[in-house]
């Protein structure tokens, strides 16, 4: 079995990978997420799941190497990850009462035979009508800055949702562990 390297610095794809019971390293890719021009949720969350697998692989050439990138996106609109309060406030603001569809690209790369799979899994969040007093104190609690919409649906952010749609829960968490276990499963990595 090749050796799985996650990469990604992030705790809650850390904490999601884990749930599969293998062993694995998270590392950083250090690759740059700026949005190209005129570039569509899924094509931007593919590339950059791509692009996070490969910046490992000259470093980790006998290895499975997992990239994920995930973006909210409200009425065509791709919001990033809001960084400070009031960022997270005005994207909380204008989802309110509306749908934010979440895109989370997922790409395999095995750095020994090349072989590279890829997808992009769309999940749909139906808000609530969100007060100024609710929206603040989520905040306050939550401090979900690092989180794609300001939603940390692992955590309080699942109040704010009137309804879902999607196949897979944890694509909206930002790995999607129903698509990555049938890329795993190409690789002759049966799970469990």
């Amino acid at each position: 079995m090749s050796p799985i390297i996650l990469a990604s610095s992030s705790s809650y794809r850390q904490q999601l990978l884990q749930r599969l019971k293998i062993d694995f390293q998270a590392i950083s890719p250090n690759i740059d997420e700026t949005p190209l021009l005129n570039e569509t949720p899924t094509e931007m969350t593919k590339r950059l799941a791509i692009s996070k697998a490969k910046a490992l692989a000259n470093q980790y050439p006998n290895h499975l190497i997992i990239g994920s990138d995930e973006v909210a996106c409200l009425e065509n609109k791709i919001m990033g990850k809001p960084h400070h309060f009031d960022q997270a406030f005005k994207q909380l603001k204008m989802a309110s009462g509306k749908t934010v569809v979440f895109h989370t690209g997922l790409a395999l790369l095995n750095s020994k035979t090349g072989s590279l799979q890829v997808d992009s899994i769309p999940f749909y969040v139906h808000f609530r009508e969100l007060s100024d007093d609710a929206i603040k104190r989520y905040l306050e609690i939550e401090q979900p800055f690092d989180c794609a919409g300001s939603i940390k649906a692992e955590g309080l952010g699942i109040c704010f949702f009137k309804g879902m749609e999607g196949s897979d829960i944890t694509s909206l968490m930002g790995l999607p562990l129903i698509r990555l276990v049938d890329m795993l499963q190409k690789e002759q990595l049966f799970i469990p």
